[in-house]
């Protein structure tokens, strides 16, 4: 599965930082949130993107308005069908990876609004 390595490892990053993994792979059609944590009362909603190379820009610079849009409707999908409510403390942030799954760097960038 194309982008496997690099979910495993952010799961892993963000475990360490002390969040509970809630969900993997939520998804809703036309749309998916990566990592679902819990890190206190807040609900995080994590996009994970890697790029091996940089030829065609970095990880971050691959989250399109449109993916925001999606990821935003899952978010609230997930809240409302899975938790019954859309009113939780929650928020929404990228997780990349440049380089290699294994080793490249990782940079948690997070979302407003």
């Amino acid at each position: 599965m194309k982008g496997a390595e690099a979910e495993a490892r952010a799961g892993a990053h963000l475990a360490s930082l002390g969040r509970e993994i809630v969900a993997r792979n939520y998804r809703i059609p036309g749309g998916e949130i990566d990592l679902i944590t819990r890190e206190g009362g807040t609900l995080v909603f994590t996009e994970v993107r890697q790029r091996r190379q940089i030829r065609y820009g970095s990880a971050a610079e691959s989250v399109t308005p449109r993916k925001l849009a999606l990821m935003h409707r899952a978010a609230l999908t997930y809240l409302t069908r899975e938790l019954g409510r859309d009113d939780l403390p929650c928020r929404l942030e990228v997780l990349t990876i440049d380089g290699p799954a294994e080793t490249g760097p990782i940079t948690v960038i997070p979302l407003d609004g």
